[in-house]
């Protein structure tokens, strides 16, 4: 018997996803700019204050 010939048909290989996949010349994404542990402790503290006036 055959064995290869049973089963799901295998994917297509080295194909590309479509035509915006990877575009020469496209923008990269960018992340945003992550925040500063003294940014961090700032927010904390001011929504700690907050929440002791409610």
């Amino acid at each position: 018997m055959d064995y290869s010939k049973s089963g799901n048909p295998k994917g297509a290989r080295r194909t590309p996803r479509g035509p915006d996949h990877a575009r020469k010349g496209a923008p990269k994404a960018t992340t945003p700019p992550r925040e500063t542990k003294e940014d961090l402790l700032a927010r904390m503290k001011a929504a700690a204050k907050k929440d002791d006036k409610s």
